[in-house]
């Protein structure tokens, strides 16, 4: 009886249609991928049989396929959507204490500062220092500093590269001599608790090759200071046996408060040029509020605070199977590990066959609305044409009925 075969029939067609329905009202869901049903023939096997056909008894959906292709990539400007450009998953603590994985990079910012999803899963990446260098290699919840400003710091160092005028005659070889403050610059350096303090750096000829270098501090008159010599070769270069001894700095708050600060002045010339300062930094600043995030193709997150400093605050982490058919989606754009698809492996984007990430982007769903429209059309014509093999069988029947 072909009723059996048709009734199968009915049954796969309907649930491919299921399938194209879902493919079809996911078209525009960022990360997802599409499912496709993958058909069985069914045999029934003869008792004790030594060959020969045996009879069809229809079919059936073997499994439900994933297609893990790469979908386009859309650019939306937010600092926060982030897109995979290859292979791997984004990892995910899940509210429930599992883990889930991702392709959908739509993160939000919680008020604790947690890099979120909107299912509530938090991303996990790596912990890493200041200039976003990797400091372990188990993933961790990733978080951002938005609950106060971060701590001010203290000036160790400061480093100046000028040139010294070589044509420039000795100040007291003049009349009147050259004033004190005639080649001078300055800067703010700041005190544990990010106070500015004025730091002023003046030179003066003394000699051939030779300049004495004052310094002022919180506004201080330079005169009265104690100057170090530096001296210069006979290329222009700054003298190595020059020694540059620290400066010592005062906290404008409390005077009583000081430390010392390195100079360095390995980029000093001295050229037949005019004076001229090309670099002058230091390395304290004040305290700052978190202002926007950068996140680069490795996965750093790089904050930005309104101090004018960058520092990283993690590095998001990718992971990989060996089998990715056998993860199990389990809505909201996550899938979850079976025995089939193996453990995680975990890894920084960019690293071996794991994908790099594209900021202020996300990727697409790998939907192609032009096939499953087709699709659709040859899974209703399926199932039309197994409803007629019903349809035919029950005409045979009453045939057979009716026979007088």
């Amino acid at each position: 009886m072909a009723f059996q075969q048709g009734l199968s029939g009915l049954n796969s067609a309907s649930r491919n249609l299921d399938v194209i329905g879902h493919n079809i009202a996911n078209a525009n869901t960022v990360g997802m991928k599409a499912s496709r049903a993958e058909f069985a023939e069914l045999y029934a096997s003869s008792i004790n049989a030594s060959g020969g056909v045996n009879s069809g008894i229809g079919v059936t959906v073997a499994t439900v396929s994933q297609m893990f292709t790469q979908g386009n990539i859309s650019v939306t400007g937010n600092d926060m959507d982030v897109a995979i450009n290859g292979n791997g998953f984004f990892e995910l603590a899940m509210p429930d204490g599992s883990m889930a994985y991702s392709r959908a990079g739509m993160f939000k910012l919680d008020r604790d500062g947690n890099i979120i999803t909107n299912t509530g899963g938090q991303l996990m990446g790596y912990p890493t220092d200041a200039a976003g260098v990797r400091q372990g290699f188990d993933s961790v919840p990733l978080t951002l500093p938005t609950g106060g400003p971060i701590p001010a710091q203290q000036t160790s160092a400061i480093t100046a590269e000028f040139n010294l005028d070589a044509s420039a005659p000795i100040a007291a070889s003049v009349v009147p001599p050259t004033p004190l403050g005639t080649y001078a610059t300055s800067l703010n350096a700041f005190d544990p608790q990010g106070l500015e303090i004025p730091v002023g750096l003046v030179f003066d000829k003394i000699g051939n090759n030779q300049w004495n270098v004052y310094t002022s501090v919180n506004n201080s008159d330079p005169a009265l200071s104690t100057p170090f010599t530096i001296s210069f070769l006979a290329d222009g270069s700054l003298d190595p046996a020059s020694v540059i001894p620290q400066l010592q700095l005062a906290s404008p708050n409390d005077p009583t408060q000081t430390f010392n600060v390195d100079l360095d002045f390995t980029g000093a010339t001295q050229f037949g040029a005019d004076f001229a300062v090309s670099n002058l930094t230091q390395d304290g600043y004040r305290p700052g509020e978190l202002t926007s995030l950068g996140i680069d193709e490795s996965g750093v997150i790089m904050a930005r605070y309104s101090n004018g400093q960058s520092q990283a605050a993690g590095q998001i982490s990718l992971v990989n199977f060996r089998n990715v058919q056998g993860l199990v989606p389990t809505g909201g754009g996550n899938w979850v590990t079976t025995y089939e698809s193996g453990e995680p492996v975990r890894g920084a984007p960019g690293e071996g066959k794991l994908g790099a990430l594209r900021a202020g982007a996300l990727e697409d769903s790998n939907i192609d609305l032009t096939a499953e429209l087709v699709n659709m059309m040859t899974a209703q014509r399926a199932y039309q044409a197994n409803a007629q093999t019903i349809k035919t069988q029950d005409q045979v029947l009453s045939t057979l009925l009716n026979m007088r």
